[in-house]
């Protein structure tokens, strides 16, 4: 068979298959369902900076919350209590950036994988869990009506399902919510992220 490209063989066809993660991936990218990035990782204005390991536990971060009339949702408590909820050893500063979906280039939305990678392509990081409720103490500011979820490695409530932390400001309170953290979640393109930017 001759290919329409000369310089290409079968090596780097399959190179190419491997790439896009075998057939399946390749079945996706033609059905526009996968994109391939190029794009350079890119320096987004820090947004927030927070201080990690201010509290050395669950319970610390509980009695600051309450002691600052924060409100903890029912998902949030939950998953604050779970072993996969650390906290920093030592004092730490990150910094966070906030994107919505649709700046991350899903204009339809995109499930809770695909944002997580897609930020990941671009140079960012995935928050620690600790960043939820740190962000919650230290955003004192929040305006009215702002929704904003924490993206991180999803951690199982005591019904199994997966939650991550948001931070919202509902009713003129300010809230440390726990929202859907499963990879197939979609989320709509207006839901805006917070992520960790790299030093």
């Amino acid at each position: 068979m001759t290919m329409k490209y000369a310089e290409m063989d079968w090596g780097t066809m399959e190179a190419v298959v491997n790439k896009l993660g075998g057939m399946d991936g390749v079945k996706q990218f033609l059905r526009g369902e996968l994109m391939v990035s190029t794009a350079i990782p890119r320096q987004f204005p820090i947004w927030k900076t927070v201080k990690l390991g201010l509290h050395k536990s669950t319970d610390e971060y509980r009695k600051a919350m309450k002691s600052a009339k924060n409100k903890v949702g029912d998902w949030a408590n939950d998953i604050l209590g779970k072993p996969a909820f650390t906290c920093a050893t030592e004092e730490t500063d990150v910094d966070l950036v906030v994107l919505s979906v649709a700046e991350l280039g899903f204009k339809d939305g995109a499930k809770y994988s695909e944002i997580c990678a897609r930020a990941l392509e671009l140079g960012l990081e995935l928050c620690p869990a600790e960043v939820g409720p740190a962000l919650r103490l230290a955003y004192k500011d929040q305006p009215r009506g702002e929704w904003l979820i924490i993206a991180m490695e999803a951690i199982a409530g005591s019904g199994g399902d997966l939650h991550v932390f948001d931070v919202e400001h509902d009713l003129g309170e300010l809230w440390l919510f726990g929202s859907h953290g499963h990879p197939e979640y979609f989320w709509d393109s207006a839901y805006r992220f917070v992520f960790v930017r790299r030093k």
